[in-house]
């Protein structure tokens, strides 16, 4: 196993395969240099790895080898594996790793100093904690799916952005990392109990602080950042293509009335009375001209105006070719790592899989 670089190097991370949000904070780990071996159901007939899901980007930069957890041989591998570890992270539902032997009691015996990250949709414990979802349902229980969309519609299905992601993985990693910290001025390693309604809820703190001062109404497309406003939205442009407006300055707004021709207007920004005219009017401006002309009129300046890409199109921007936000790596155009560091850089490595008893042998020294 190479040595790696980055401001986690040294931390040694075992993954139990799983979808949703464990594969992508495994992946960003181990882009800052987390030493991360993925544990994975041997491949069965007709039944292939998740390589053909996860590909080369969500399973970048860490080693795969196959375990069966139900064999003890392999069960006991496992632990003599996590015996070495600086943390474990998990995708089953509450019950499933105890059942399999491995649950956090008997890891913790083993390690004391083990982190064991747990990852789930309605989290260890609550009356849904058993019970199956996905992202779009963690979502709906947190006001966030409600606060989206348009008014008397059903809300839109997003991305599993906010939820999955935003509210799992990130909140998984800084789980893990702030345990990993503790772990090393205590010497005791602990659970983290990453729930994505939990973090979904954290996500919607501002508009929580909103909503008591009068800010926010508790409905969609109603405020100011969820497309009732005219300023703050997309709008389609003469040849089917959008742009996005988020000029919520006044100096910012009058830029950008300027440069759709609209400055004689002398429009109130903050007079809701005049938003819908307001909006009519920036609509049949905005589909006079293609998006891209649009996006040329407005990028040298500051009117928060931007043309909607396509996956494809966005590696070509220039402002993401120019910072790098897009590598290629074997004819794949992939997300580099992310954040940038000063002095420890992250750093993509190739998928690779590997025997248990070599990676025992890599990992050779139990945990202090």
């Amino acid at each position: 196993m190479a040595e790696r670089s980055g401001p986690l190097a040294g931390i040694r991370i075992v993954e139990i395969d799983a979808i949703g949000p464990v594969p992508l904070a495994a992946m960003l780990l181990a882009d800052m240099g987390a030493e991360i071996v993925r544990v994975a159901r041997p491949p069965s007939a007709g039944v292939g790895d998740w390589e053909d899901v996860g590909g080369d980007i969500l399973h970048r930069s860490r080693t795969v080898t196959y375990l069966d957890l139900k064999q003890d041989a392999d069960r006991a591998r496992l632990l003599d594996l996590i015996e070495r570890a600086d943390g474990l992270i998990e995708g089953y539902r509450p019950g499933v790793m105890e059942r399999l032997g491995v649950g956090p009691d008997i890891c913790l015996a083993r390690n004391p100093r083990l982190v064991f990250g747990r990852m789930t949709g309605w989290g260890q414990s609550g009356p849904l904690a058993m019970r199956a979802g996905h992202d779009i349902n963690y979502l709906s229980i947190t006001g966030a799916l409600h606060a989206m969309g348009d008014k008397g519609m059903p809300p839109p299905v997003p991305l599993n952005l906010v939820g999955d992601y935003g509210g799992g993985a990130m909140f998984l990693i800084f789980g893990m990392l702030s345990a990993l910290l503790s772990a090393r001025t205590t010497g005791k390693g602990q659970v983290v109990d990453a729930c994505i309604t939990d973090g979904v809820a954290s996500l919607m703190s501002l508009f929580y602080a909103w909503q008591p001062k009068g800010l926010w109404q508790d409905a969609p497309a109603s405020n100011l950042l969820d497309g009732a406003a005219p300023f703050y939205r997309c709008y389609a442009c003469a040849d089917g293509r959008y742009v996005a407006v988020g000029c919520l300055e006044p100096k910012f707004f009058a830029q950008m009335v300027a440069g759709l021709g609209l400055a004689d207007r002398q429009y109130d920004q903050n007079d809701r009375a005049g938003w819908a005219a307001m909006q009519a009017d920036f609509a049949a401006v905005f589909g006079t001209r293609a998006r891209d002309e649009w996006a040329a009129l407005f990028e040298a300046t500051d009117a928060c105006v931007t043309p909607v890409l396509s996956m494809q199109e966005a590696p070509d921007h220039l402002h993401n070719s120019a910072r790098g936000t897009f590598i290629d790596r074997n004819g794949i155009s992939q997300p580099a790592p992310a954040p940038r560091l000063s002095t420890t850089t992250g750093a993509i490595w190739k998928p690779v899989a590997a025997d248990i008893a070599d990676i025992l042998q890599a990992w050779s020294a139990p945990h202090p």
